[in-house]
């Protein structure tokens, strides 16, 4: 390495010498190289004061670690900073700082005993495969790609700011908190960029967080290439842009897409740039207007900003860098030799106070902190090591002198360092060299001027409990695209309760369709997987969002279907008891008296109980109704029917008496009428009794005819006793008509047996038609079927028997008498 030499910018020498790798210089240009004489080195084209700033901030915490009575008392700290620019160079520079050539003391392979540096990820990851081998430690300020946490690559290497995995972790929460799941990503070329991107595709993934477009910028990207991010970023249906880039690529591609037209998007800065202020310009705040991103946390180093606004270039006598600095800061000359630049000679009254650069910008706290701790890590790994009790030392077992710590020794002592900073903090490693991460959740709120306040408005703190991690203050906060509400940033807008999430697998995880729930399922939170059963008695309501209780469905009176049949019951019944007000009335004339006036009554009687038994047909089904309705319809209607078969056999009977020798009518007298309208009535109330007690009718919830609502029914129990009860009816009402079908010719002074046939002709057709229109009518109508039939029967009975009678009673009198009644021709008139 002859001749490769003079990376070293800045030096001290003390009992230790920490070592600092800053690009004081950046923008480097390579040689033609003519392979007759040895490779040129790369020529720096441009000034970094902000990596002065990180240098001299190592220079100040080093002065200050000396001056401590507590931390390495007796020891005084020394420091070699090298320069570099161009990966060439940061090679020559690194291997400079290992090799230890200039040093006087040396201790074996180098004189240094940890590395401080570098800025950025690319140049930490190369310094340290060359220093690992050696047993080097490394800890860097602001080097926070994930790739560096990998212990088998990169065995020497710490850092004092978080891993970039931790701040994409805070980055999901922070889109997870706001429910952003679709996101345009644009990144850097290089390590930080691209590593930052791949870890952010890891981690959003498993939280649902899906990335519409990822977008590479490169310095030398083409006019093209740069209107192709611009109208992918413009044309997206993604309201949030995260920007993982550093700092000198985020000036590069703003100065570029300003003029682009960009709005209405929510930009995220990364942790490399989202405190660069500088970046900030009337052109560009229209996208820089409420970029939100998380940041080194902020701290005040006491008497740092002094030391840095103090500097001189005596304070630095052999540094060419400090001496061009000040030249070219101040516009003058130090040396006559540089007066052909500049006119103006130095006179040691310049005041960096003055000054406005990346290096006198003292609001910017948060990266020298880094550098501070760093160092100061550095300071407690020595300590530790010197520390001896009873002949042992808690980090290595034995006990070493000043003069034989290697460096692989500081290694093992950093990765047990546990000390609180200034500010509060505390600076331990884990086991991948790791940090803890702590954030400031920063917002960028641009003033008229282009200028911009960079508001803390939250924080992220790993090493809190999961549900204490991320604090936000979104009062504070302002919206990017001048948006005065939260944007939001969805791929598909959330299912609403209601309805249920289902994938479309031709889309990403975040693009899906919405389903409404089926019937009597629901869902009562938004983005739901699936619908939930409701229990058997519940359904769905209109939203699908709730299940409330079916609603339970009979026959009531307050319907108009129950009020009608109602209607009909007391009109028949007040038809009967009108009927009944006229037999009774003319119950001594000749019509009444010639049709068996005891069973007329009777009949009359039963057809009332008739009408009103349809009655307990509506209403709410209860135990005692279900039991009543049927029994009182089987019973009233035998009744009914035998008075009519009595009345037939008395037609019957009264032909028979009137021939010749016949004496029938005294075997069917009236006392032999009342016993068999008695004994046919018994039969079927003994039929009832039984049904009653073996298996009678009760009320029952039936949820299976409908799924949306309950029918309230009467059960019949035993089904062998209902049909018993109808059957003995049928059999009955068949056994009458027969009787009255054989009477219909007889004289026409008996012609009451035509009245019976057609009552009995459509009480049978009437309960044939019952049976399957029962059979088949679902819920209430089955109810309302039965009702319509004892009704139509019991008016059937009444219209044709009786409306005759009347008809002649009141308005034909003259032919309610014996004369008429005994003539030939009476039956004509009627």
């Amino acid at each position: 390495m002859t001749g490769y030499r003079g990376y070293t910018e800045l030096s001290k020498d003390g009992d230790f010498l920490i070592g600092g790798v800053f690009s004081l210089d950046s923008g480097s240009r390579t040689p033609k190289q003519d392979f007759m004489s040895p490779p040129k080195l790369a020529i720096c084209t441009l000034k970094n004061y902000r990596e002065l700033k990180f240098a001299r901030t190592l220079i100040f915490t080093l002065e200050e670690i000396n001056n401590s009575t507590e931390l390495l008392p007796g020891v005084t700290l020394g420091y070699k900073i090298f320069s570099t620019c161009g990966s060439i160079n940061l090679m020559r520079a690194t291997l400079e700082a290992i090799s230890g050539a200039e040093s006087q003391h040396h201790r074996g392979c180098t004189d240094l005993h940890a590395i401080v540096g570098h800025s950025s990820s690319g140049p930490s990851t190369k310094i340290n495969q060359l220093i690992s081998p050696f047993g080097m430690p490394q800890v860097s300020h602001l080097s926070t790609c994930a790739c560096l946490s990998n212990r088998e690559i990169y065995p020497t290497f710490f850092r004092t700011v978080p891993s970039d995995y931790f701040q994409v972790i805070a980055l999901v929460k922070l889109m997870k908190h706001f429910g952003w799941n679709w996101v345009g990503i644009v990144y850097s070329l290089g390590k930080y960029g691209e590593e930052g991107k791949d870890t952010f595709y890891a981690v959003a993934k498993k939280e649902g967080i899906c990335v519409e477009y990822d977008q590479k910028y490169k310095m030398k990207s083409t006019d093209q290439e740069v209107n192709d991010i611009a109208n992918t970023i413009k044309t997206s249906t993604s309201k949030v842009v995260l920007a993982f880039m550093s700092r000198n690529y985020i000036r590069h591609i703003l100065a570029r897409i300003q003029s682009m037209n960009i709005t209405g998007k929510q930009w995220i800065g990364s942790e490399s740039w989202v405190t660069t202020a500088d970046i900030a310009s009337v052109e560009n705040m229209h996208i820089l207007q409420g970029v939100m991103g998380f940041a080194i946390p902020e701290a005040t180093i006491p008497g740092l900003t002094e030391f840095l606004l103090s500097l001189k270039p005596s304070d630095a006598p052999d540094s060419t860098y400090i001496r061009e600095f000040w030249e070219t800061t101040f516009q003058c000359s130090l040396s006559a030799s540089n007066q052909s630049l500049y006119k103006k000679q130095c006179d040691g009254s310049e005041d960096m106070r003055t000054i406005k650069n990346d290096y006198t910008d003292m609001t910017e706290s948060r990266t020298v902190n880094n550098v501070y701790n760093a160092v100061y890590a550095v300071a407690h790994a020595l300590h530790n090591l010197l520390q001896c009790t009873n002949g042992t030392n808690p980090v290595t077992g034995g006990c070493f002198s000043k003069t034989n710590i290697q460096p692989f020794q500081v290694v093992k002592s950093l990765e047990k360092v546990n000390f609180s900073t200034l500010s509060g903090g505390r600076i331990f490693f884990d086991e991948n060299g790791d940090s803890v991460a702590l954030y400031d959740l920063v917002n960028w709120q641009m003033r008229s001027d282009g200028s911009v306040n960079i508001v803390n408005i939250g924080r992220y703190d790993a090493s809190y409990p999961d549900e204490q991690k991320f604090l936000i203050k979104e009062n504070m906060i302002v919206w990017g695209g001048n948006q005065s509400e939260v944007p939001q940033s969805v791929c598909t807008e959330s299912c609403p309760p209601g309805s249920r999430k289902v994938l479309n697998k031709t889309k990403q995880i975040c693009c899906f369709d919405c389903l409404p729930c089926a019937d009597g399922k629901i869902a009562n939170k938004t983005d739901s997987s699936d619908c939930l059963q409701c229990p058997p008695i519940y359904w769905s309501n209109s939203g699908k969002d709730k299940c409330v209780l079916k609603p339970t469905e009979f026959l009531s009176y307050g319907e108009t279907m129950g009020m009608v049949l109602v209607i009909f019951s007391c009109f028949g019944f007040l038809l009967t008891a009108l009927t009944t007000t006229i037999f009774f009335n003319f119950r001594q004339t000749a019509m009444v008296r010639a049709n068996n006036s005891e069973l007329s009554f009777l009949l009359l009687f039963s057809l009332k109980l008739c009408f009103l038994c349809s009655l307990t047909f509506i209403g709410r089904p209860s135990e005692w109704s279900c039991m009543l309705r049927h029994t009182a319809f089987g019973i009233t209607f035998v009744l009914c029917i035998s008075c009519v078969l009595g009345k037939t056999i008395v037609v019957l009977m009264a032909f028979r008496a009137t021939l010749p020798g016949s004496n029938v009518m005294k075997w069917f007298g009236p006392l032999q009428q009342r016993l068999s309208v008695l004994c046919f009535t018994l039969i079927q109330v003994l039929i009832c009794v039984l049904w009653l007690a073996i298996s009678p009718p009760f009320p029952y919830e039936n949820m299976s005819l409908y799924q949306e609502k309950i029918i309230l029914e009467c059960e019949l129990g035993s089904p062998v006793g209902f049909w018993a009860v109808l059957g003995y009816i049928g059999i009955l009402a068949i056994f009458c008509f027969i009787l009255a079908f054989l009477a219909r010719q007889l004289p026409d002074n008996f012609n009451e047996a035509k009245f019976i046939t057609f009552s009995m002709l459509i009480f049978c057709a009437v309960w044939i038609t019952f049976i399957p229109a029962y059979v088949s009518s679902p819920g209430k109508f089955t109810v309302a079927v039965e009702i319509f039939a004892i009704l139509a029967s019991s008016f059937g009975l009444l219209l044709c028997i009786f409306f005759p009678k009347c008809y002649i009673i009141v308005f034909k009198p003259q032919l309610n008498s014996k004369k008429h009644m005994m003539g030939k021709d009476v039956s004509k008139s009627l």
